[in-house]
């Protein structure tokens, strides 16, 4: 049986108690990973074309409002 065959089999069995504090858990480890690859890619400069390529549509007046 693999990892996530256990994992799977052992979340399957949790009461409803204890599968909502997982669910909890399990959403903010995924958000906390979701932030660290976002500065990880700023960092990197991986939004810099981006954020140019925004910046130039907005001062040509290619934009609207919300």
């Amino acid at each position: 049986m693999t990892k996530l065959e256990q994992i799977e089999k052992s979340v399957a069995q949790l009461d409803p108690k204890e599968l909502e504090a997982f669910s909890l858990w399990f959403e903010e480890f995924q958000a906390e990973r979701w932030d660290r690859q976002i500065e990880k890619d700023d960092a990197e400069g991986k939004f810099d074309r981006l954020a140019e390529e925004a910046l130039t549509e907005f001062r040509a007046g290619k934009t609207r409002s919300l």
